[in-house]
C-alpha cells in the first residue's frame, strides 16, 4: 500500500516499496518551495524526504556529475537551498540516499522535477476552487487558474506533489482532482510563463487552501465502538509515514494521550476495565519525531459507547426513569384500592333478641 500524510501538512512520503537486486530503502520524495517556476534572483528550496532518521542525502542534477550532498543523523528531510537562483539553476533534479552507518543500503532515485528560471515580468494570476466550498473525501475537484496573458504555460504548485503544466489558448487553465485524498488537502499556488526561451514568468499568485472534509491522518478505529463497562477496547491511530508522534485526543479532556512509533505507521491506545468515563468521541493526528512543526490535520471522530456488563443491573438515567414510572403506577393502583374501599356503601347491623326473654 502506497502510505501518504495528509491534509494541510505537506506529504513527507509518498512512495512505494520496491525491490530489485541487494537492499534498498523505499524511494524519496523531491519537492520545490515555494515554486518551481522561479524568478532570476529569487530565492528557492528544494528538498528531498526519506523514511528513516541517519541517512546521507544526494541532489542530483541532469547533465552534472557532482551532486550535492547533506547528511542527516536525525532527521528525514535533507534541505538544498539556492539562496539566488541563476539561469544555470534551471534543469531537472533528482534526490537518493543511503545509510550514514551502512553505505552498502540506498535507496532508488526520486521521481524528476524540474526548476524554470525566467524573468519576473508578468503580474500574478489569480487561484480559485469549483466547488468552492471545498470537496469531501473521495470527491472531485477543480483548481483554475488565471492570468493576464493569453497563449502561456500554467504551473500548480503545491510542496510534495507533481502537477504537469497546462498549456493553454487563452488566459486559464484548470487542474482537476478526481477521488480527492487527504494528501490533496494543504495550500496551492499558480504561476505561468511565456512558452518560449528566455522565459517571461509570472510572479506566484496568492495561496488558496484546499480543505478536504473528513481529512485526517487515516483513521482512528476500535474494534466496536459500543463496549461493555468494564471490557477492554483498543483505539488503533493509523497514519502513513515512519518515525511519527501520535495524539490520541478525547472531546473534553486537554490532556491527550501520546505514543511515538520510530518504526512503524500504526499506534495503538488500549483501555483496560472500561468506565463510564472513557465513553465519548476521539480523534488523533500525528507529527514527524523529526521535525514537530509539520502536523497533520485530526482523523474523523469516532464515538466509544459504554453499556452495561452483562449479568448486572444497569442503573442508568433511562432505567431509573423506568423504575420511577413504575413506583409511580403502583401508588396510583394503591390510592384507587383505597378509594374504592372506603366509598362502598355501609350496611345497618341487625340485632337478635336474646331467648327466654319476653
Amino acid at each position: 500500500m502506497c502510505p501518504t500524510l495528509m491534509g494541510a501538512v505537506s506529504p513527507l512520503f509518498n512512495s512505494c516499496l520496491s525491490l530489485k537486486a541487494g537492499r534498498e530503502f523505499l524511494k524519496p520524495t523531491v519537492s520545490v518551495s515555494p515554486s518551481r517556476v522561479v524568478a532570476l534572483g529569487g530565492s528557492v528550496t528544494i528538498r528531498c524526504a526519506g523514511w528513516y532518521p541517519g541517512m546521507e542525502f544526494f541532489l542530483r542534477k541532469a547533465g552534472h556529475l557532482n551532486p550535492q550532498v547533506r547528511s542527516v543523523p536525525d532527521g528525514t528531510v535533507a534541505e538544498f537551498p539556492i539562496p539566488s537562483v541563476g539561469r544555470e539553476d534551471g534543469g531537472s533534479y533528482t534526490c537518493d540516499y543511503r545509510s550514514i552507518t551502512d553505505q552498502n543500503i540506498t535507496s532508488q532515485l526520486s521521481d524528476p522535477v524540474e526548476i524554470i528560471v525566467g524573468e519576473p515580468s508578468y503580474p500574478k494570476p489569480s487561484i480559485s476552487l469549483s466547488p468552492s466550498r471545498g470537496v469531501s473525501l473521495g470527491g472531485a475537484v477543480s483548481i483554475w487558474c488565471r492570468g493576464q496573458r493569453w497563449g502561456v504555460r500554467f504551473m500548480l504548485n503545491k510542496e510534495g506533489h507533481h502537477f504537469p503544466p497546462v498549456d493553454s489558448d487563452d488566459n486559464e487553465a484548470v487542474f482537476p482532482i478526481s477521488n480527492v485524498s487527504r494528501e490533496d488537502g494543504g495550500s496551492y499556488s499558480c504561476s505561468y510563463h511565456s512558452r518560449s526561451e528566455p522565459f517571461t514568468v509570472s510572479y506566484p499568485s496568492d495561496p488558496m487552501e484546499l480543505v478536504v472534509r473528513g481529512e485526517g491522518p487515516g483513521s482512528a478505529s476500535p474494534p466496536s465502538r459500543v463496549v461493555a463497562l468494564g471490557g477492554n477496547v483498543t483505539i488503533r491511530c493509523e497514519g502513513s509515514g515512519q518515525g511519527m508522534q501520535f495524539f490520541l485526543r478525547k472531546a473534553g479532556d486537554p490532556n491527550p494521550q501520546v505514543r511515538t512509533v520510530p518504526d512503524g505507521t500504526v499506534a495503538e491506545f488500549p483501555i483496560a476495565s472500561v468506565s463510564r468515563e472513557d465513553g465519548g468521541n476521539y480523534t488523533c493526528d500525528y507529527r514527524s519525531i523529526a521535525e514537530q512543526n509539520r502536523t497533520s490535520h485530526p482523523s474523523n471522530p469516532i464515538k466509544i459507547i459504554v453499556g452495561a456488563l452483562p449479568g448486572r443491573l444497569d442503573f442508568t438515567i433511562a432505567n431509573i426513569a423506568r423504575l420511577a414510572l413504575g413506583a409511580v403506577v403502583l401508588l396510583v393502583l394503591g390510592l384507587i384500592l383505597v378509594e374504592a374501599y372506603y366509598s362502598r356503601p355501609k350496611e345497618e347491623p341487625v340485632y337478635s333478641r336474646p331467648r327466654g326473654i319476653s
